[in-house]
């Protein structure tokens, strides 16, 4: 007699009374035999022609060898930003159909933007762990809404929850280079180096990417794996280490139109553009290098030195992985796979930015006083972004950038490399393509069919074809047609076609302009057909509105930043309340979970036994760049006031005597935007100063207690812990609105946003 068992009713052995008359069975192991090791490298905010391999006087040596042994593609396309590209990189559906229409801190309620994938379009990691793969992914994940991001969860959306076996990385759309916000699988870690010891994320995210490699393939070499390694270069802030800023002094002198030239020039010669194609008039909004003061000329040349540098050293650690990987023996049969995620930023303005803090604050860039400070430029102690003038130049022969659908926001790189399984190296591919091809190239090169269903839920359907045809030719793909739209703005593409709207915020989408353009023949959409082929446009136009209802594009919706921001303000969140409570020892708290505190407040710290030797930071928040700091010193309390290294400085007359202590730290906000401040001990008020502005958007850094990730003024060194017990922290805001302030703070959340893309 044979026996079913409830875990497993189709056991296909046989269960007896005994072992004596029983049969034992083994599921088969779920490893794909001589399936591919596969890497997905994605760069943040490099443009068409940024790679030196895509035409750029920029040095990128490893990238160039994986491009001259392997393919290189011109018509990959991406979405215009970040989070949603990396929704169709890693899901292979469209980003509205998944939940991503722009970036994942919106939440406006509707499907199409809960900045969340959902269940029923699972990510590529999970599909490849059930097969039987090992799944990493290292560096910037920005797939979860920022409220989900802390320590409380709920962890839903994290990298581990989607299908990854290991995580390291930041889970925000931005970091500090020289001290990240890092996130080890589910918890919060402190970077292992300091700047001063030489420490760089993108270093540091390369070694754990060999670490987790290495523990794989040393005790199960015969498991597959996928490494996700998601850059947080090319995104600002833009920061290298001291050599590589060094190499490129005075590069760029020479200005913007000269080096496009230099690079579209090497474009055609290289091939990666026809022969015939026009380059893209200056965008509005980017003066002639020759008119622009000295000044200007000399900070925006920094600035894209900055940029330059970082880019190189970028380069320099995905040589170390490729070096790595052959040291592993993994370099034969593995598959690498190197985008961009959009084109270049816009995000630092007409003038560039020494610290873009001051853009999402509404504060311009004051250059005469930011070009004594060029040396700061790269280092730890700026928050650096480049001119709409260089960022065109990244996007050479392109026009507009990231955000935006036309080619300067979509066009980017794409390299895949595969030794001995690809036609003859260094070829180029021409074919359209989009980054919702990705996930199904992957699978049918590994000969993996979609799933039905993953972890119980049924699946909708891909969305994106296989680029399986193109290595071993450059062919056409079939495929349908592909709608673009972000923040408003639209495009779609079908048989070499292509309509394209630059939205301005409240125009009507029926009644707004659409420019047409033949990309067969017109690579850098610089010839409109609107007016000589009304008809195509107009045909255009209705397909594109066809693809926005089956891909759940629509509701369109440009409002206002407030109600992009709606879904972090309801209760449960970590900052829909006015009274904060914690309780240290906490761990790091992100920036869209601290409190809002731009309209001020007041911050007690509680000490139940404070030591005879107690210095150290009681509460942090932000960097060098901006920020605030409440610290102990020599015995005293000191607060620091923080504005782009405008510093307001308390020192308390007294010293902290060992035993119980309260520090209370007061801030008014007054209506000239700045604040009132005071530091009190022990209810006695110690010291009062007054702060010029209060910001809105106070750093992408986080808050800590008991230590600092960065230090906010130079009077001691990171982490400075406190070698006491704190109690309590609590922030209290003061009550009642301000809807012009709200507006104020949406607005600059929005940019912060949307430049962290």
């Amino acid at each position: 007699m044979s026996f079913r068992h409830p875990a497993e009713p189709d056991f296909p052995g046989k269960i007896g009374r005994t072992v004596a008359d029983s049969e034992p069975s083994w599921p088969e192991p779920r490893m794909p035999q001589g399936a591919p090791n596969i890497v997905l490298v994605v760069l943040d905010d490099a443009g068409f022609s940024h790679l030196g391999c895509y035409g750029s006087s920029i040095a990128t040596p490893h990238i160039d060898r994986l491009a001259g042994e392997g393919l290189r593609y011109t018509g990959f396309h991406t979405t215009a930003l970040c989070s949603a590209t990396r929704t169709c990189l890693l899901s292979g559906r469209n980003h509205h159909a998944a939940g991503i229409r722009a970036i994942s801190n919106f939440d406006t309620g509707y499907p199409n933007t809960r900045g969340a994938i959902p269940a029923n379009a699972a990510l590529l990691p999970a599909i490849l762990r059930d097969a039987g793969y090992a799944t990493f992914a290292t560096g910037k994940w920005h797939l979860a809404p920022m409220r989900e991001c802390s320590a409380a969860g709920p962890f839903t959306n994290w990298p581990l929850q989607k299908g990854f076996d290991r995580f390291y990385g930041f889970m925000q759309g931005e970091t500090d280079q020289f001290y990240p916000e890092l996130t080890y699988d589910n918890h919060f870690v402190e970077p292992p180096r300091s700047p001063e010891q030489g420490y760089h994320v993108s270093e540091d995210i390369v070694d754990r990417s060999l670490d987790f490699i290495r523990d794989s393939v040393s005790l199960v070499p015969e498991k597959p794996w996928l490494l996700y390694l998601a850059m947080g270069a090319m995104h600002a802030p833009h920061q290298a280490p001291r050599e590589y800023l060094d190499k490129y002094r005075g590069k760029f002198d020479h200005g913007w139109e000269k080096e496009r030239e230099r690079w579209f020039e090497r474009q055609k010669a290289l091939g990666i553009i026809p022969p015939d194609t026009t380059l893209a008039p200056q965008n509005p909004g980017v003066p002639d290098w020759d008119t622009l003061p000295e000044d200007h000329q000399r900070f925006a040349s920094r600035l894209q030195e900055a940029f330059a540098a970082m880019l190189e050293h970028t380069d320099a650690q995905i040589g170390r992985l490729m070096a790595g990987l052959a040291e592993l023996g993994q370099d034969q049969n593995t598959l690498f796979v190197l985008i961009s995620d959009n084109g270049a930023s816009q995000e630092g303005g007409a003038t560039g930015t020494l610290d873009e803090m001051r853009y999402f604050n509404g504060m311009k860039e004051d250059v005469a006083t930011a070009v004594k400070r060029l040396d700061d430029i790269g280092t730890p102690r700026s928050h650096s972004n480049i001119p709409w003038g260089w960022a065109q130049a990244g996007n050479t022969p392109l026009k507009w950038y990231k955000q935006n659908t036309h080619g300067g926001g979509v066009r980017d790189p794409l390299i895949l490399h595969w030794p001995g399984k690809l036609g003859k190296p260094g070829e180029i591919r021409h074919t359209f393509c989009h980054a919702v091809d990705i996930a199904p190239t992957l699978l049918d090169l590994i000969g993996l069919p979609m799933p039905e269903t993953v972890a119980g839920v049924p699946q909708m359907p891909l969305h994106g074809v296989s680029l399986k045809a193109t290595l071993e030719a450059d062919v056409r793909v079939p495929r349908a047609a592909q709608y673009f739209e972000m923040l408003g703005h639209r495009a779609i593409w079908a048989d070499g076609w292509k309509a394209v709207t630059h939205h301005r915020r409240g125009s009507d989408y029926d009644t707004e302009a659409w420019e047409l353009y033949n990309l067969d023949e017109d690579f850098s959409e610089s010839n409109d057909l609107a007016h000589s082929e009304p008809e195509k446009l107009e045909r255009l136009k209705a397909l594109w509105w066809h693809e926005a209802e089956k891909n759940g594009v629509l509701p369109l919706d440009d409002r206002k930043a407030g109600d992009l921001f709606r879904g972090s303000r309801r209760k449960g969140v970590p900052t829909g309340r006015k009274r904060f409570v914690y309780y240290p020892p906490v761990s790091h708290i992100v920036s869209d979970a601290c409190p809002p505190v731009y309209k001020g407040f007041t911050l007690t710290v509680e000490l139940p036994d404070h030591p005879e030797r107690g210095d150290g930071v009681l509460v942090s928040r932000g960097t060098i760049n901006s920020g605030f700091v409440l610290y102990i010193q020599g015995g005293k309390a000191h607060f620091d006031h923080n504005g782009f290294h405008d510093h307001t400085h308390l020192v308390s007359e007294q010293v902290l005597t060992p035993g119980e202590h309260t520090l209370a730290v007061t801030i008014t906000r007054r209506e000239d935007g700045g604040g009132d401040v005071t530091l009190a001990l022990d209810g006695e008020i110690q010291a009062s100063g007054s702060i010029p502005r209060l910001l809105v958007m106070l750093s992408s850094i986080g808050m800590d207690f008991g230590r600092c990730l960065s230090p906010v003024t130079e009077g001691y060194n990171a982490p400075f812990p406190y070698p006491g017990r704190i109690k309590r922290v609590i922030f209290d805001l003061p009550s009642g609105g301000n809807s012009t302030l709200d507006q104020d703070a949406d607005k600059a959340n929005q940019r912060a946003i949307m430049s962290q893309q």
